[in-house]
This record gives C-alpha cells, structure tokens and sequence, in this order.
C-alpha cells in the first residue's frame, strides 16, 4: 500500500472539527465550521520542550490556558474532535524492509515490535506504536513498514491538555508523516523540515516513504544541515539506483538561499520550497498544512 494513499485515508467523514499542531513555538490550528480558519497561538519559552524520552509539557497550566483561549467550551456535553500533529523529535519514526510479512495482525506486530525494539531510546512496552505496510521496497526487498512509535507517557501528556479543554483527540501523528501530501507526486524527493534546532528529512519514491530521519542538530549551521544529507543523498544513489529529482525545503528563512548554492554546486540539484495552497508553511504549520492538504475538498 502506498504510504500517501494511506494517510489520505487515515481521517474518516467528517474530518475532526479541530486540527492542531503543537510546537516550542506555539499552536497551529485549524478548524472546520462553514469555512475554514487558520491561525496561530505563541507559547512562552519553556512550555513545550522536546525529548523523546521525557515529558515534553513542562508547564501544562500554561498550555492548558493556550487550548482554551483559541476555543473556549462551548457548553455542550459532546467532546469536540480533534487531530494533533506532534513534534517530530518526540517520537521515533522508521522504515524496516522485510523479504517476508505475515498477514494476520496480531503476528504483524510482534514482528514490528521486535524490529524496532533496540533501536528506540525508551521501554517499548509503555510506549504507542503504529504501522503502515508498503510494498515494492528499495533493494528488492518485497515490503517496507513504515513504523511510528512514541513513548506512551509523551503523548498522553500532550493529549492531557485538549482532553482537560473539552476534545477527544482521535487522531495523533507527527509533523513530518503529516507533511508528507505537500511533497507532491513525482520520482524520488526529498522533504527536508527545519523546526527549532530540529532537522527531519524524509525520502519519497513516487507515492512510498523510503527513509526518515529527525536529528536534533548541535548547531544551526549549514555544515550541520549537510552533515545530515550528505548521507540521505548516498542512501537515495546506494539503494534506491537513483538521484533525488527534486530538495523540498521548509522552516530554514534565510539559510536557505545558501542551501540551494550548496546542493546546486555538489549535487546539480533542484530546491523548492514546500508550498501548499493554505499559504507558506513555516516551522510551526508544515504538519497542519500537510493534513488539511490530505483532507482535499473537505478541508476548505
């Protein structure tokens, strides 16, 4: 199956009535009515602090006023539904290859599980974990699962918030998974999304996830940034036989003209940047953007 068909399927009719995605920087939201509005709440410094191993809301009161300033309690006893797009670093996403895949469920985790299991920095047994089957993998391996996992603790606490606010957050996902319909159709593309001092980069082949990393960067340079795709460029010509067509680029302002001269010079490569029809996704609404794009004519 492929990985975009999937996601645009993943969000059942109606979509949620509210779409959120959280940030250090702040809120992004989205919310469904007669027409769509978009907007933006800040969070003071210190609020969200992003780990994959510890609680990320260090300041809940704070966040809990945020959720409930941009939709106050509308008196109903109806929970209001909601989407929340995470942070990227706060969970850990992966695409294992396998030459075999059992069909039945049950035996499908176990398997996932046991894959992922040493290359996660946390207790898999209190964690969320969640799977997309592809097939056609790189190297003439016959299926690629695309695999998310978070700690369990993490996310309970960024649900906490909207919960205590009066949603029920049926659907939870990363920024980067949910940015993935913004990277357009084609050969083999690679999405690189700057958000804080974290750096995800994702590898499409026509319409399956081939790669995703999401590194925390020691500095905000350029050398950093490259350090980080000069291997996503030897993996794309090692395993896929390929050059990458196209360099998405989101959230990196200014650096990002010295990008482009870097990849134009080394790689003969084009860079865009990550467009949508909701405007300019930035660092804090690429994941928001991507979802409503999912979403088609229902989002607007």
């Amino acid at each position: 199956m492929r990985i975009l068909s999937s996601l645009r399927r993943l969000i059942e009719d109606p979509p949620p009535e509210f779409a959120f995605e959280l940030s250090p920087a702040g809120i992004a939201w989205a919310r469904h009515g007669e027409r769509l509005r978009l907007g933006f709440e800040p969070l003071e410094p210190g609020v969200l602090v992003v780990s994959p191993l510890k609680d990320n809301v260090l300041r809940p009161e704070e966040l809990l006023a945020r959720i409930r300033s941009l939709a106050p309690p509308n008196g109903r006893p109806r929970r209001r539904t909601a989407a929340l797009i995470l942070p990227d670093y706060c969970a850990r996403v992966a695409v294992l290859d396998f030459d075999a895949f059992p069909s039945e469920p049950q035996e499908q985790a176990s398997l996932v599980r046991f894959r992922i299991r040493k290359s996660i920095p946390f207790d898999l047994e209190s964690a969320r974990l969640s799977y997309q089957v592809q097939s056609g993998g790189a190297g003439g391996k016959k299926y690629q699962v695309v695999v998310a996992v978070a700690a369990l603790e993490i996310v309970a606490r960024y649900e906490a918030g909207f919960r205590a606010a009066g949603f029920e957050p049926g659907y939870v996902t990363t920024s980067s998974l949910a940015a993935l319909p913004l990277a357009g159709r084609g050969g083999v593309r690679v999405v690189a999304k700057l958000s804080g001092e974290t750096l995800a980069v994702s590898v499409l082949e026509g319409e399956n996830l081939r790669l995703v990393r999401s590194v925390e960067l020691p500095a905000l340079t350029i050398e950093e940034v490259m350090a980080v795709l000069y291997p996503t460029f030897a993996y794309i010509e090692d395993e896929l036989a390929a050059r990458p067509e196209r360099l998405l680029v989101c959230g990196f302002g200014e650096m990002a003209e010295e990008l482009a001269s870097h990849l134009e010079t080394e790689f003969s490569i084009s860079i865009e940047l990550l467009g949508s029809r909701f405007g300019a996704p930035d660092q804090t609404n690429a994941g928001l953007f991507g979802y409503l794009e999912s979403l088609g004519d229902r989002a607007v």
